[in-house]
């Protein structure tokens, strides 16, 4: 059986081969921190296993939690304190690109294709049968996915060395920074909130403010909830515990009897709407801008506000219309 610790593992391993570039790399100007950083990221996922595998005071013994915690608030102070750098891309000129890219044409889109594609085999037709831990199958084939990928475009580029995706993918880490780690931040931001109560403090004010059996004003609640709510938190699935223990279960679903996939499913794409509006999310809004080196940081968060708007609009009448 395939366990999905060995995912969390392998991932682990990329960070700390990359690290170990990054402190060879003296183009690099802060090249020891960052290799710190992402080295000491890269051991928190084996060390983490050890620290959540088995309950306290049976064997084998479970490794304490303080210095995994310990590890967070040193990424923190590196990351807070701008202490990652860049270094320069190992990689082929523009021309040399622009010639491959030629060359290859539409085979250039085989490796990423092959990422769901696997993924959806491991979901839909192996989650039974025994080879993935249980109930792991989707991720495991999401992980699976990307090796094969990483296979199929060296067989497809031609390229013999493992080393050369390796440096291309530290590039693309250097670019992204820290950023990289925001939507698992905030996701453990929204669980941390639904436990000190927030949801529930939430929904006595709104409970509070509403009118009695008014449908359309909490759907309007719930689904602005979820869009603000994103905004501020950068991250629907932060946003989802906070307002669905607020409003969603309590008030659409208890009270008035809302259909659970419909007003749960169409309130997170509310939030989903929220992710296209802020800067928080910044490995979707403000990486790109990054990458692609534009000139207004905030370009794509404006492109996307209408479009943003138009699907709040649509998720508000929706779940009006048809959840109940």
């Amino acid at each position: 059986m395939i366990k999905v610790e060995w995912l969390y593992w392998l991932v682990g391993l990329v960070f700390l081969v990359m690290a170990v570039q990054m402190a060879a790399d003296r183009t690099n100007p802060k090249r020891w921190t960052s290799a710190a950083f992402w080295g000491l990221l890269g051991l928190t996922f084996p060390y983490g296993t050890g620290v959540a595998a088995v309950a306290p005071g049976t064997a084998p013994y479970r490794l304490p939690a303080e210095p995994l915690g310990l590890a967070v608030l040193v990424l923190i102070v590196l990351a807070g304190f701008n202490f990652l750098g860049k270094g320069v891309p190992v990689t082929t000129s523009a021309e040399q690109r622009e010639a491959s890219a030629v060359r290859l044409g539409s085979k250039l889109f085989i490796p990423a294709l092959t990422i769901p594609f696997v993924a959806i085999v491991c979901a839909s037709v192996l989650d039974d049968s025994g080879l993935f831990e249980t109930g792991k199958a989707t991720l495991l084939g999401l992980g699976l996915g990307c090796v094969l990928a990483l296979v199929v475009g060296m067989l497809v580029t031609g390229e013999k060395k493992v080393s050369v995706p390796i440096h291309s993918g530290r590039s693309m880490l250097e670019a992204m920074g820290s950023a990289l780690l925001l939507p698992q931040l905030l996701a453990v931001l929204g669980s941390i909130f639904a436990l000190a109560g927030v949801g529930t403090q939430v929904g006595r004010i709104m409970n509070a403010i509403l009118p009695d059996d008014s449908k359309y004003l909490a759907v309007l609640a719930y689904c602005l909830g979820m869009f603000l709510f994103t905004v501020i938190m950068g991250n629907a699935f932060a946003a989802f515990p906070v307002m669905t223990a607020a409003i969603g279960w309590p008030v659409l679903v208890e009270q008035m009897h809302g259909n659970v996939p419909a007003v749960l499913a169409i309130g997170m794409l509310a939030g989903f709407a929220g992710t296209l509006c802020t800067p928080m999310a910044a490995n979707f809004n403000i990486v790109p801008a990054t990458l692609l080196e534009l000139k207004d940081q905030y370009g794509p968060i404006k492109a996307q506000i209408p479009t943003a708007l138009a699907l709040l609009v649509c998720c508000t009448v929706i779940m009006a219309l048809f959840a109940f």
